[in-house]
């Protein structure tokens, strides 16, 4: 009787931690996908920003001829 008893408990710890992992796992995967999106509007930001750049100084450019 000890032995099924044994198996059927670290069956459930098993179950267990696969379940304490998977919402680890699930957490992490929210925070990468904040942090994704977060730098992809920085980067959407920085590229608005050189446009603007790069237009002012053709701008110029074209006021020097």
């Amino acid at each position: 009787m000890f032995w099924p008893m044994l198996a059927i408990a670290l069956g459930f710890l098993g179950i267990a931690v696969l379940g304490v992992l998977g919402i680890r796992v699930f957490l992490e995967a929210q925070r990468l996908g904040r942090q994704v999106s977060r730098t992809a509007e920085l980067i959407n930001d920085a590229a608005e920003e050189l446009e603007r750049s790069a237009t002012r100084l053709a701008r110029t450019g074209e006021a020097l001829r």
